[in-house]
């Protein structure tokens, strides 16, 4: 049989229609290859390959029915985080390692109901609270890039699957950029949605009941795949609000995308923050992705008097992401938060410091905070009048070593030789998510050593279509997703 391990959706699609192949055989096919490649990447921590074989047996006598659909028979991962009936939802934490979801997320139900092939879970960090994909009930996600670095976190799981072949499409979630950082470390796409676009309700913290807003005013679940096309295609499939009326998932029709030409985008290219600084080699990469662009018509800008202020934007969204992440912290820690901050220097305007304060934050600095974020929703809108898609990092740097000394908060990343704060790479993340906005990570370039490098395509709100089209259209000017030398470091 045909190697598929890298393919496309739309191409498994195209080749079970024309009866190339089966989902059957599909499957089977890729639960040998996780089953001989997995033990060194570990991505799939709760494999569910019973049930994903009676679905590709349904899929393929649907389609013997006359039937097709876009995921009908195609074999799909699912991050930890998001409930699949039957499977356990622990985000890492161990008293959690037996809380079996008694019913799918929604957007899980969606893709079953469309035919998906689910082939089980796949790893994250504790709490989904770090770059790295690692925690005492499953251990350790390696980069299939190179086995002694990180593919990202929190779906880095999610990340490392797709790199390696371990099925075509992937669910995850971002609230601080984690479908899109493990997407640029393993070189592969993701798509952040537009807050709200997607339905979050089964998304769902260890032992709470399903609520379809947990995280809603940051967070959201999205797609990651190995093509830009396939991330459009999923965002047509699943962008509703909750069948039951819930949460904050919109019934928004989601406007085309601006242009079908790459010559007719206009861009603002970002390669530098306030506040975090970025290593030579991402900087080049976006330096000559730039001139790639404006090499082929491109209009490209490199300043824009309705940009934000980038450190202002990075101070609130810190704030706002703790508070949002607190409210679910057990007493004893709440408590020891509320000495750290009250320790804090007033003049302290550090990101570190405004991360601290934003755990124990009031509602009234909440309000405050939130403020500057309508604000600057407000400025991004009149930066979406002059431009088309934003291009920043996703990361100062590629995939780095594992590194799980602890306290996390203790540990600092090299940039450049220097040394800085490890969860300052946050500000990234926070430029599109603090205003709700949808960003596309795609692969652009390779490291000296070899590793995936990308960058996030940032569009106008609930313009979702505009940022993946365009890098639709990079993909097909300049390449895409390559495969990784699996288990070869890099």
């Amino acid at each position: 049989m045909t190697d598929y391990a890298y393919s496309t959706a739309a191409d498994l699609a195209a080749a079970m229609e024309k009866g190339e192949v089966s989902a059957v055989e599909l499957t089977t096919a890729v639960i040998a290859r996780i089953e001989r490649l997995d033990g060194d990447i570990n991505a799939i921590c709760v494999p569910d390959f019973d049930r994903a074989l009676a679905a590709a047996g349904e899929a393929d006598a649907t389609r013997a029915r006359g039937e097709a659909g876009p995921v009908l028979g195609v074999p799909i991962t699912i991050k930890d985080s998001i409930d699949i009936a039957g499977l356990p939802t622990t985000w890492g934490f161990p008293p959690f390692k037996d809380n079996v979801a008694a019913a799918d997320a929604v957007v899980v139900a969606r893709l079953r109901a469309a035919g998906a092939v689910v082939l089980g879970k796949t790893n994250v960090p504790l709490a989904l609270g770090d770059y790295q994909s690692y925690n005492a009930i499953y251990g350790t996600t390696n980069n299939p890039w190179d086995l002694g670095r990180t593919p990202g976190g929190s779906s880095g799981g999610s990340s490392a699957a797709l790199a390696a072949g371990f099925g075509a499409l992937s669910m995850g979630s971002d609230i601080g950029g984690s479908l899109r950082v493990p997407a640029h470390f393993c070189g592969v796409y993701a798509h952040k949605p537009s807050i709200g676009l997607l339905p979050l309700r089964g998304h769902t913290f260890p032992g709470t009941p399903p609520l379809p807003e947990l995280g809603g005013d940051l967070g959201v679940v999205g797609p990651m795949a190995r093509s830009a096309a396939d991330l459009a295609m999923m965002v047509r499939l699943l962008a509703d609000a909750d069948e039951a009326g819930l949460g904050l998932a919109y019934r928004t029709a989601l406007r085309p995308a601006r242009h079908d030409d790459l010559g007719a985008f206009r861009v603002l290219v970002l390669d530098a923050h306030p506040l975090v600084p970025v290593s030579s080699e991402v900087s080049a990469a976006i330096d000559e992705l730039a001139t790639r662009l404006a090499a082929a018509g491109v209009t490209v800008r490199r300043q824009s008097r309705h940009l934000p202020d980038l450190a202002e934007g990075a101070r609130s969204y810190m704030r706002l992401l703790q508070a949002s992440l607190a409210a679910g912290f057990p007493p004893e820690v709440y408590a020891a938060a509320v000495t750290a901050a009250a320790g804090l220097d007033p003049s302290d305007t550090s990101l570190s410091a405004e991360r601290a304060r934003g755990v124990v934050l009031s509602h009234r600095d909440w309000v405050a905070a939130d403020t500057v974020r309508a604000v600057q929703r407000a400025q991004w809108a009149g930066l979406f009048t002059d431009v088309d898609v934003v291009i920043a990092p996703v990361s100062s740097t590629p995939a780095f070593p594992h590194d799980h000394r602890e306290p996390m908060r203790m540990r600092t990343l090299p940039i450049d030789g220097a040394q800085h704060d490890y969860l300052d790479q946050l500000a990234w993340g926070g430029i599109a998510t603090a205003p709700g906005l949808p960003s596309t990570a795609v692969p652009v370039a390779r490291s000296a050593r070899g590793l995936p490098i990308g960058v996030q395509l940032i569009g106008p709100l609930f313009e979702d279509h505009t940022p993946i089209r365009f890098a639709e259209l990079l993909e097909r000017e300049f390449g895409g997703f390559t495969a990784p030398p699996l288990g070869a470091p890099a």
